[in-house]
């Protein structure tokens, strides 16, 4: 049996008494593309921090394609690209110096990230700004560049934690085209959005969680069939029937509104 591209064993996280993710098991194959939805405070930026080694599971473990990122991390993030959702970027380089640093950090020769910097800049449109300063960026240009980086030693394995966030269109249509070329390239993309109607474009599985736990997995066809769902059910449906949101308890909470 194939290697997991992205596993999680019993992944767990406590904050003192709280339970942010709850024994989640979960296994994604190389080249699928895989959506990761949740409620706000579900748990979803909390298991994506423990799946990349930026935050230690209180019990569990995260594999990248069967390498323990905790045990080797230099192995298992070597393969690994990054988009959180919190942009920490140096704001007083330029676009490209961003982008050349990343390069160095992975260890790239100097003319390989020339060439592959300047390929990424022109495909997200970032070629006319990427010798201004990162912090006259917009939120889009600078959502960009940080993909840019994530990118830029072509990666097995790429996390996006809410890429689309507060994004104009024209970015958007920037970013959902890079991402097709990295699925037919192979790419296993790990991608949390609250943009359900991307998600449902985009991805090829999907898994809820909700209050720490895995409440649904499978293809959207497979988890129409399994909440008894019509095949007009949308993903917005299937997720707010799988977390617990029903249309009766609105309806009656917003009565006084009747």
């Amino acid at each position: 049996m194939p290697v997991p591209a992205i596993e999680a064993v019993g992944l767990t996280r406590h904050f003192g008494k709280k339970i942010a993710v709850d024994n989640l098991n979960l296994a994604v194959a190389e080249g699928e593309f895989f959506g990761f939805l949740g409620p706000n405070g579900a748990g979803k930026s909390t298991t994506i921090n423990m799946l990349v080694g930026l935050l230690k599971p209180t019990a569990g473990a995260a594999l990248i394609n069967g390498v323990d990122i905790w045990r080797d991390p230099i192995a298992a993030k070597s393969q690994l690209g990054v988009l959180p959702e919190g942009l920490n970027l140096y704001q007083r380089l330029t676009g490209r110096e961003f982008i050349h640093f990343a390069g160095t950090m992975y260890g790239l020769d100097r003319d390989e990230v020339r060439q592959r910097a300047g390929e990424l800049l022109a495909l997200l449109d970032l070629a006319e700004a990427a010798d201004k300063l990162i912090i006259d960026y917009s939120h889009g240009m600078r959502k960009k560049t940080a993909l840019a980086a994530a990118l830029l030693h072509a990666p097995r394995v790429l996390f996006l934690d809410e890429p689309f966030e507060g994004i104009d269109a024209i970015s958007g249509r920037a970013i959902r085209d890079v991402l097709r070329r990295l699925r037919q390239r192979g790419t296993t993309i790990f991608f949390s959005s609250h943009i359900l109607e991307v998600v449902e474009r985009l991805c090829t599985r999907v898994g809820v969680i909700a209050d720490g736990r895995l409440v649904a997995e499978g293809t959207i066809p497979e988890l129409r069939e399994r909440a008894q769902a019509g095949e007009t059910a949308t993903l917005e449906d299937l997720f707010l029937k799988a977390v617990g949101a029903g249309e009766p308890e609105r309806e009656e909470l917003l009565s006084w509104l009747n």
